[in-house]
């Protein structure tokens, strides 16, 4: 394997690994991915035992290679225990500490390290727009992007390049978020959530990729970057154009307090739908990105073009 062409995908067997990784294959260059579940059988891609806070013989990919891109964190589409709490905060700060003493030990560091983070560092910010200088909101949420990011800042690699992704949601059929919504309205129940008016702050999985690639092959790189589409919509205008792409007619609303009892039934948050931010790339589109899909019409319709059906 050439190592100026390795690329380390740590998490990468989730939604965003599983899709960057054909991606960056088809760029030419080589991804391994460090994992809890490594693949038994053959593939392209690589993958590596890890435990996303221990050093092990996994520290040894880094050696060389091109670039890290830490994906990992355990869900948040959970109900929020005291346990999964913490299991939420650790995976993150801990997965950046360990990668930052892999980083520090190697003989040749990658060159650049590209870190995932959230938009909901913006906290429920109603219809303010936030650009990356915004300041963060306040909550559980908020308080875990903090340290995660502050972990990252505090890692100090000579000559590596580094740089935070603040990602929205991101669309690709079938995967993450957008399966839940896909499921609801092909079953006639895709109204608006609550009052509709929260925001999305969505971008098209193809323009994430490639944000991914600029980011590469970028010598100068800000501290954060707001990956998200330059055009966030209400739930109502969302939900709207999902029904439209999905052949299906309006639907009802879904209150508040049902999505209260069904976030409950379904083992999860209700602000993960009730909540939203109003986010802009302005770093991106400050550099000249351009986006294959800005708009959430075009967007969706290149998602469900050939598929006229969703699977249950």
């Amino acid at each position: 394997m050439s190592d100026a062409k390795r690329i380390v995908l740590a998490g990468g067997s989730g939604f965003l690994g599983r899709s960057l990784c054909p991606f960056l294959l088809s760029a030419g260059y080589q991804p391994v991915v460090l994992t809890r579940l490594p693949a038994a059988t053959e593939s392209p891609v690589r993958s590596v035992f890890w435990d996303g806070k221990s050093l092990g013989k996994w520290a040894t990919e880094l050696d060389g290679a091109r670039a890290v891109i830490n994906l990992t964190g355990k869900s948040v589409n959970c109900r929020y225990t005291p346990e999964a709490r913490r299991e939420i905060l650790a995976s993150r700060v801990d997965s950046v500490r360990v990668l930052g003493e892999a980083c520090a030990c190697c003989t040749r560091r990658p060159e650049v390290w590209i870190q995932a983070g959230s938009l909901a560092i913006y906290g429920n910010a109603g219809d303010r727009v936030c650009t990356e200088e915004s300041p963060p909101g306040s909550g559980f949420a908020v308080d875990v992007c903090r340290q995660w990011e502050s972990a990252f800042n505090a890692v100090h690699v000579e000559g590596m390049r580094k740089t935070i992704f603040r990602i929205g949601f991101a669309l690709a059929p079938h995967e993450g978020a957008l399966r839940t919504l896909e499921k609801i309205t092909r079953f006639y129940l895709g109204g608006r959530v609550g009052s509709g008016r929260q925001f999305i702050s969505w971008i098209h999985i193809a323009d994430l990729q490639q944000m991914f690639i600029w980011a590469l092959e970028n010598h100068d790189l800000a501290p954060v970057y707001n990956a998200s589409g330059p055009s966030p919509v209400t739930n109502a205008e969302f939900m709207g154009a999902l029904r439209h792409a999905l052949h299906r007619p309006w639907s009802p609303p879904v209150p508040a307090p049902f999505v209260r009892l069904g976030a409950l039934a379904m083992g999860t948050e209700p602000h993960l739908a009730l909540h939203g931010f109003r986010c802009l790339p302005k770093r991106f589109l400050e550099n000249g990105f351009r986006f294959q899909f800005p708009l959430l019409q075009e967007a969706l319709s290149d998602l469900y073009s050939d598929r006229q059906s969703i699977p249950a």
